[in-house]
């Protein structure tokens, strides 16, 4: 495991400029395996995640190169195979493989996918919708087997009984090549769903109203990809940085935005009195010197992401009274608060709320990055921290945000990643 050092109390200035999102790259790699031809990705994410899905497709024979931030994928001679449990214990997003491998091969087998813990996740929306393609699912020893039969998937109506993201994404995997029309009803709207669809659509597939609660899928016999893909731009990771920026910076422009996207979130940030200057494709953050406190709520988009909650906390500490956060989606994403208070931070979780309060003295510490948010949010403390911040299982960070450090460092940021054994040997 890598940890990061923070090297705190320094004001940021400058530019950063964001990557793709990753949240449409861990399904986007996935779902090249359904053409028939290879594949190209620009504005892909140089993340963790990337190259652990780079080794799930080499297990099935399908080569893949990542350079410049340009993936390309082969898959014209992929073959079944065993998938690789660590690779896809580590991250959740593997899952997304049951519904590529479904459509390509009418069936799938796979461990149940890893990833953050932040709280229970199941993929039963996932299974009924399988079931309803005309699959049938078991599960066994944390094995997952799907099958058709000889009829293979067929278009379906299915209504899923909760907004699910990753559902909606593996409903559109399966169904895409599948005969007939598939109806995906109560679907997720999120803007990772509108480029997957994108994606498919300029390789042939016929995939309508992603973006709204109702996706209509005509099922095609192949998809040929003609041109590059390119990836939208992190809505999360501009929220982590526009957060960064109004805690800690003297004037910053975060480029290659989508300001759609983050309606949600600047709007937050301007009731603080963030005054944002808002452009058609960057935001601009100048010096904050006094916020107001705020509540969020989080929900299925258009409403505040859940996994901007964590990455918003630390410039609360800056507001001038106590805030509170209640996240509907993920209750238990609650890994940063123990590892906040480390470091002096005045922020407690009651009755389903996260309460945050006025902390003005943050002092560098030893914490933990138990997951990628938790991670980004430690990040940021450790910036307005006085002194140096350690933080261990710098992993999650890294499998979520698109090189990070250079991208600090840029900003005038004193912050490295280290392999943790090279820390411990400097202590003896």
């Amino acid at each position: 495991m890598k940890k990061m050092i923070i090297h705190g109390g320094q004001r940021l200035t400058g530019e950063v400029t964001i990557g793709g999102a990753k949240n449409s790259t861990v399904a986007l790699i996935p779902a090249a395996i359904l053409a028939d031809t290879p594949v190209r990705f620009d504005m892909v994410p140089d993340i963790l995640d990337v190259h652990n899905l780079m080794l799930i497709l080499k297990s099935m024979n399908v080569h893949s190169t990542f350079e410049d931030g340009v993936l390309t994928i082969d898959p014209t001679e992929i073959v079944e195979a065993p998938l690789p449990s660590k690779a896809i214990k580590s991250l959740r997003a593997s899952y997304y493989f049951m519904g590529s491998l479904l459509g390509r091969f009418q069936r799938a087998t796979l461990s149940f996918p890893g990833g953050d813990n932040i709280g229970p996740r199941p993929i039963d929306q996932h299974i009924k919708a399988f079931k309803a393609l005309g699959a049938s699912v078991t599960e066994h020893d944390g094995t997952v087997k799907i099958t058709t039969g000889p009829e293979g998937l067929h278009g379906t109506r299915i209504f899923l009984d909760m907004v699910s993201v990753g559902a909606t994404i593996n409903a559109i995997l399966a169904a895409v090549k599948a005969v007939g029309t598939t109806v995906i009803e109560n679907a997720a709207k999120e803007p990772e769903i509108i480029d997957i669809a994108t994606f498919l659509n300029n390789m042939g597939a016929h995939v309508r109203g992603a973006g709204t609660d109702v996706i209509r899928i005509e099922g095609v016999p192949t998809l040929r990809a003609m041109n590059t893909h390119t990836i939208i731009p992190d809505r999360i990771e501009a929220g982590t940085y526009l957060s960064m920026a109004a805690a800690m910076g003297d004037g910053i422009v975060v480029k290659n935005v989508i300001p759609e996207h983050l309606e949600s979130f600047t709007a937050k940030l301007i009731e603080m009195g963030v005054p944002l200057e808002i452009s058609e494709d960057s935001i601009y953050v100048p010096r904050v010197t006094e916020l107001t406190p705020i509540q969020v709520k989080t929900m299925p988009f258009p409403g505040f992401a859940t996994d901007l909650q964590q990455p918003l906390t630390p410039l609360l500490f800056r507001a001038a009274g106590s805030s509170v956060i209640i996240d509907t989606i993920y209750p238990k994403r609650i890994k940063h608060i123990a590892e906040l208070r480390k470091m002096g931070a005045n922020i407690r979780s009651e009755d389903g709320m996260i309460v945050v309060d006025p902390s003005d003295d943050l002092i560098g510490g030893h914490v933990q990055a138990g997951e990628i948010r938790a991670g980004a949010s430690l990040v940021i403390a450790g910036l307005m921290a006085t002194g140096d911040t350690e933080i261990d299982q710098a992993d999650n960070i890294l499998r979520g945000y698109d090189r990070i450090v250079a991208k600090l460092t840029a900003l005038n940021a004193n912050v490295e990643i280290v392999e943790d054994s090279l820390v411990e040997n400097g202590r003896d």
